[in-house]
């Protein structure tokens, strides 16, 4: 049996069940946002604001978030796994990767839940 040290225990199922979650999450998200464009065509800053200073907007956008990591994260996970047989060029890759995602975490958080 082949042990992969990058996968961390996931299971093939699961990687899929998250990725088809994440994406009708994302989907949905998508659809709320391009309904509100559509339906707000003078959109100004105070309504825009006025959205994303509700909690379940702001609670809606950082499940997009993290469902846009999972999503990045699995996918890319694949394409190197795949793609880059060098271990010490995968690990650094997807090292950078996750790093990369994090910051992109934090600063979805900073920007949803600053002050």
């Amino acid at each position: 049996m082949v042990t992969n040290i990058t996968n961390f225990g996931r299971s093939g199922l699961s990687d899929w069940l998250i990725q088809r979650v994440s994406a009708i999450i994302l989907a949905v998200y998508t659809l709320f946002m391009v309904g509100f464009l559509l339906f707000n065509p003078g959109l100004d800053f105070d309504t825009w604001s006025g959205l994303f200073s509700q909690t379940w907007m702001r609670i809606f956008s950082l499940l997009a978030f993290v469902s846009i990591a999972a999503h990045a994260w699995i996918g890319l996970w694949t394409v190197t796994t795949d793609y880059l047989k060098p271990t010490g060029i995968r690990v650094a890759v997807q090292t950078i990767i996750i790093l990369v995602i994090f910051v992109f975490l934090v600063w979805g958080v900073q920007v949803l839940w600053g002050a």
